[in-house]
């Protein structure tokens, strides 16, 4: 009888794991890093064109036996990300499947995770600047861990601003406010989530108020910025999901600690693996906290793993044959 494994799709993923899930699930992953029994792999990135790139983003967890890759493809016209899972020990493919809804579930629930670790425990008021398609799954996810009273949306296009807060709306019990300026949004805001495309910095540091825990998710390529240089000069405490990928690929972080007054000290950037294996909690008196998600594989392979379980537990997945060998034709 030949091995199988499993085709996973979009519908699929989604029916077998919440955002709710993954946080859960990826706080565990993310524990294991901090001890030493996952990796990521640095991710390979190509830029093409004005705007267009592709990617590949790998990882393991030892302990649990499962590795993979997830590759992924963003142009302006379109995106297509599929993961490869295997199992670690055997090496043997255990499934491949559609993973953009599995990008946008770990993209926010990492944004979640850092905010449960950095952000203030009293804090229930957000700012949220950008309403593209990460936009409502970084509020669902914030929302998981620090239950919202009220939200302020800016985004530059009013009609799409609009839709996205009628949406907020219909969705959640929370108030939503649609701002005419970042200004307004931010102001007095504990919590303020950037998730956009900027190519240049708008956020300025006197939009933020004292206290405030900055989530900066938008800008992962070297080409895009969304935080003003002036901004790191009242944080008091970083962390970031993966630092050999925000040393590689965080324009801003790269323009403060490489070039500018950060002076080369990246060890005050830390990993949000160790933040949570150690328990490590910003100061008391801390200015402006931040986290700045670039996107890691222990991410991906966190959804990838439970999703695969679950499948595999409920009968979910068409599965295709393997085949261990074949003959290979030395002449054309």
């Amino acid at each position: 009888m030949k091995e199988a494994a499993i085709w996973l799709s979009e519908e699929a993923v989604t029916s077998l794991v919440s955002l709710g899930d993954t946080i859960s699930a990826l706080e565990d992953s993310v524990r294991q890093l901090g001890h030493g029994s996952a990796f990521n792999v640095p991710k390979a990135l190509g830029s093409y064109s004005d705007a267009s790139s592709m990617h590949s983003l790998g990882s393991a967890l030892v302990t649990a036996g499962y590795c993979g890759y997830k590759n992924w493809v963003n142009t302006p016209n379109g995106a297509k990300a599929v993961f490869i899972l295997f199992d670690a020990n055997e090496g043997k493919l255990l499934a491949v499947m559609e993973a953009n809804c599995l990008g946008k579930m770990r993209t926010s629930a990492i944004t979640g995770l850092g905010t449960k670790w950095v952000a203030p425990e009293v804090a229930n008021d957000m700012a949220l600047i950008g309403s593209g398609r990460q936009a409502f799954a970084q509020v669902a996810a914030i929302n998981l861990v620090r239950p919202l009273e009220r939200i302020r949306i800016w985004s530059p296009t009013p009609e799409r601003r609009q839709a996205f807060c009628r949406s907020l709306a219909e969705q959640f019990d929370f108030e939503v406010l649609e701002a005419n300026t970042i200004d307004e949004a931010t102001e007095g805001a504990p919590i303020v989530t950037t998730v956009t495309r900027a190519r240049e910095p708008f956020l300025k540091s006197r939009m933020l108020a004292r206290g405030a825990h900055l989530n900066a998710v938008g800008s992962i390529l070297p080409s895009s910025a969304e935080i003003n240089q002036d901004v790191f000069e009242r944080v008091g405490f970083i962390a970031v999901d993966d630092v050999p990928n925000a040393r590689k690929a965080s324009r801003e972080l790269i323009d403060y600690f490489d070039k500018g007054a950060g002076g080369g000290d990246w060890d005050r950037v830390r990993p949000l693996g160790t933040v949570v294996a150690e328990g490590i909690t910003p100061p008391a008196d801390c200015d402006i906290t931040l986290f700045k998600a670039m996107g890691m594989g222990i991410s991906d392979l966190t959804v990838a793993m439970l999703a695969y379980q679950r499948a595999v537990q409920r009968g979910v997945g068409s599965p295709f044959s393997l085949t261990a060998s074949a003959a290979i034709q030395w002449k054309g």
